[in-house]
């Protein structure tokens, strides 16, 4: 019999909550069950368990993966130049393509007993990082075969043989993997796809046999031009009943080779002028047996779990990873430039609007590898970090963007014109690709992290909607009177906490001893509490309209996002030593993430539809304005950090490629070397007030001092310079005669094909 409480209290919620909640979709619940929680989960409980953060071993690379990376990742970096990629040759050259596939790049997920190299997440993760600083083109080459596609679906869902029949001819690049998922009709909403296939019987190899016939016209596809082997998401139907009771079985995900009639690829999209290979692909009529499902058949139906699933891990690497790498890349030539660079005889370096850039990308570079780091450390733990991987994935995109802005910026008119020597603005053109691919920003921060965050990481939603989607009455009650009162008292200590910590600015927060940082995980622990107690309001006010509310879910999703990277941060400066020089880049990002977090709080608050709950929430969390941005010092010091050579220095830039014959790179860093070495001079000659002829004169400088002045000028001369082009040179970028300027023009895009109705069958 139920109990008082049951009866009096949980019944009448229990009705309300299952009429205002409504039910998952079989999408939504594949996207919740194919991640799991991690340290997102602690941020979210509003008392975070300090001990559990610092717990993570930080990631360290193999002796194979440190060799990889010092030998063929350095080789294939000398081997591809973007300007030459998207200017002259629209690809990769072929020693470049047949160097990453004797050297099973495209196979760094695949297990080395299938003949790949079985690495880390890190070491994937390092080595699209160091990539990225020299193409973006390359880059994007080795991510996409190690992200989303073929080698990640077979790994993980693969029947044996499929997985011996396939991973060895990935690994080693006879094989060319593209994995076909957008569409015209279907971008963010994967659901209205019309790609489908149609269970019959046809022709395989001389044998009919139980298969699937495809049409489908997809876009956006990586590697699609080149591809051997197309993994294919699309609808399956079943009119016919040859495999069951059930027409319309659902996404299902296959193997489709290149080579079949009716399989068109070839022509390709210019991505953001970027010109790696990526285009179309159309499938009209093709046949493949049903043992091409990969997984098998009985994985018909299951391709949006297993996209969510594989997601969970590649959308943490590979973006990010070209993220980090462009954050990093700007920090290191911005503030070299802004060391060599000179108006009103001061390095523009010392000026204040130049210091402000330059702060904030070095902090950013600080905190965001911070974040990659932790990342790729619980991904190397087994776990399938699907809501942290949508944060990194949308804010190291989001911060390259900022970075790149950043670095647009104080180069100024450099920057702007393009050529070999311009090294910035390729990664200018890649920021909407970044921006934009395995998930739009837009959506991932609007609906993904806090829209997944909230129901994975909050201690009991997940246990109450379970409770409330149980179609047995007596079970369903019983779930929930469970799930609801402990929920209750979660609520409610998570009141009394967050109002505490915010009448005391969250002095007396719970934080481990970590010197001058412990006042950070103080902050933290108050802003979690008032997030925790924030969300709870806004399940209970909102319910199912949450969801729907995505300029509140969004900045939610930025409060988590902040959070996140902070304590990335925290956890970096205790790893390293508790560095005392990179304290300016801590507290920067803590006092921009403080005030980042204020700001979206005090926005949700204002904007909660029930006004009632959101004077009493603004009483308890006191999201006003006493978290301001960094100042004018710490943002000086922080720039200081890039404006001078140091150990620090090195960390905040990382691993990063040095350039080659000439370029802009390397000039770049031997000018900066050299205006470091002649700065002593310089100082004296400045003081003397004389030219350098003077002072040599004079016996001021020395003969050798004299060529170092000269040798720095030379330097600093090819630094500021700017490519310019004679008529015939612009031409021979552009050769597109008048004659054939009809034949050049893009084809329109291809439209959704209508399958044919009539199938063969037995």
């Amino acid at each position: 019999m139920a109990s008082f409480r049951t009866r009096v209290f949980t019944k009448p919620i229990h009705a309300w909550a299952k009429a205002a909640l409504p039910a998952l979709s079989e999408t939504e619940s594949e996207a919740l069950n194919a991640g799991e929680v991690w340290w997102e989960a602690e941020l979210f409980s509003g008392n975070p368990d300090w001990s559990r953060l610092h717990a993570v071993k930080p990631p360290t690379l193999s002796a194979a993966e440190q060799a990889f990376l010092d030998g063929p990742v350095q080789q294939l970096c000398g081997l591809v130049d973007d300007w030459q990629i998207n200017h002259e040759t629209a690809d990769l050259p072929p020693e470049a393509w047949q160097f990453l596939r004797d050297n099973r790049f495209f196979g760094m997920i695949i297990p080395e007993s299938y003949g790949g190299l079985g690495f880390s997440a890190f070491a994937h993760s390092e080595i699209v990082r160091y990539i990225s600083t020299r193409s973006i083109a390359a880059a994007v080459t080795v991510m996409v075969p190690n992200s989303l596609g073929p080698g990640e679906l077979l790994h993980m869902f693969g029947t044996e043989a499929q997985k011996d029949q396939w991973l060895p001819r990935l690994a080693d690049g006879r094989e060319l993997p593209a994995f076909g998922l957008t569409s015209a009709e279907a971008g963010s909403d994967a659901g209205a796809m019309i790609d489908e296939g149609v269970i019959c019987n046809g022709d395989w190899q001389g044998q009919t046999v139980l298969g699937i016939r495809l049409t489908w016209a997809k876009r956006y596809i990586t590697l699609a031009p080149v591809c051997t082997v197309l993994g294919l998401a699309f609808k399956l139907r079943d009119p016919y009943g040859l495999l069951g009771d059930t027409p319309d079985i659902g996404i299902t995900c296959a193997l489709v080779p290149t080579d079949l009639e009716g399989v068109e690829t070839g022509r390709r999209h210019i991505p953001s002028s970027t010109l790696f290979m990526n285009g179309p692909t159309t499938g009209t009529d093709v046949f493949i047996p049903l043992e091409n499902i990969i997984g098998g058949p009985e994985y018909a139906g299951k391709g949006w779990m297993m996209l969510m699933a594989a997601l969970a891990a590649g959308r943490g690497i590979s973006l990010p990873s070209m993220g980090c790498a462009a954050i990093a890349f700007c920090a290191h030539t911005t503030g070299a430039y802004a060391r060599i660079r000179q108006q009103f005889n001061l390095p523009i370096g010392k000026f204040g609007g130049i210091q402000a850039r330059l702060g904030r990308l070095a902090a950013d570079a600080y905190a965001m590898e911070a974040a990659r780091h932790l990342t790729c450390a619980g991904l190397d733990e087994g776990r399938a970090l699907s809501v942290i991987s949508a944060i990194m994935k949308a804010h190291a995109t989001f911060r390259m963007r900022e970075a790149v802005n950043d670095a647009m910026d104080v180069h100024s008119g450099k920057a702007v014109i393009d050529g070999p020597s311009n090294y910035l603005l390729p990664l200018y053109r890649a920021v909407p690709i970044g921006i934009t691919v395995e998930g739009a920003n837009i959506v991932t921060r609007s609906l993904i992290i806090f829209g997944q965050g909230s129901i994975r990481a909050h201690p009991h939603m997940l246990e109450t909607m379970l409770a409330l989607q149980e179609p047995d009455a007596e079970k369903s009650l019983e779930m929930f009177d469970k799930s609801l009162w402990a929920h209750v008292g979660h609520t409610t200590k998570t009141l009394f906490r967050a109002w505490g910590r915010a009448l005391t600015g969250g002095r007396f927060a719970p934080a481990p001893a970590a010197g001058a940082a412990t006042p950070i995980y103080r902050q933290l622990a108050r802003w979690s509490a008032a997030y925790a107690l924030t969300a709870d309001v806004l399940f209970l006010t909102l319910g199912g309209a949450l969801k729907r509310n995505e300029m509140i879910s969004g900045r939610m999703g930025d409060i988590l996002s902040e959070m996140y990277i902070l304590s990335a941060a925290l956890k970096r400066w205790q790893d390293e030593g508790r560095q005392e020089a990179d304290l300016p880049l801590l507290r920067y990002a803590a006092a921009q993430s403080f005030n980042r977090i204020q700001t979206s709080l005090d926005a949700v608050v204002a904007n909660l539809p029930a006004r009632w709950a959101a004077w009493i929430l603004r009483g308890l969390t006191l999201p006003g304005a006493t978290q301001r941005k960094p100042d004018d010092r710490l943002t000086a010091a922080c720039s200081d950090l890039l404006f001078h050579p140091s150990a620090t220095r090195d960390r905040i830039t990382g691993r990063l490629f040095g350039g080659r014959d000439g370029d802009g790179v390397q000039v770049l860093n031997a000018c900066y070397a050299k205006v470091v070495q002649m700065a002593p001079v310089m100082k004296r000659l400045r003081e003397a007030r004389k030219t350098p002829a003077e002072a040599l004169a004079a016996g001021i400088l020395s003969d050798a001092e004299m060529a170092g002045i000269a040798a720095m000028t030379a330097l600093v001369d090819q630094v500021i310079a700017v490519d310019d082009y004679t008529s015939d040179a612009l031409a021979a970028l552009f050769p597109c005669p008048a004659s054939d300027r009809t034949a050049a023009r893009a084809r329109p895009a291809h439209q959704g094909v209508t399958p044919r109705p009539e199938e063969t069958q037995s």
